[in-house]
């Protein structure tokens, strides 16, 4: 296990509502799996795992001038705790 797998948590307004409900969102590693990061949360933040989902999100296309780049993609996790569970605050 890893945990440099689990870059930080992302936090937008839509993952800070998703926090009300038990899910939370975080970007991940391109090289990692749900398997792999469900036992690296359970592990760091003392909470248990229901269901994870994987998002792929592409690079986009920016231009400089006449020349044109692509940023690098992401790749986040959602994870569902078990009801009642939260998490507070980040790992030391």
């Amino acid at each position: 296990m890893n945990p440099l797998l689990l870059k930080k948590p992302y936090i937008t307004e839509k993952s800070v509502d998703l926090g009300s409900s038990g899910k939370y969102i975080f970007l991940i590693d391109k090289n990692s799996s749900s398997s792999e990061l469900k036992k690296i949360i359970e592990k760091l933040y003392s909470v248990n795992v229901v269901k994870t989902n994987i998002v792929n999100l592409p690079g986009k296309k920016k231009r400089f001038g006449s020349k044109f780049s692509k940023q690098e993609g992401k790749k986040k996790i959602i994870v569902t705790l078990k009801k009642g569970q939260k998490i507070n605050t980040l790992p030391e």
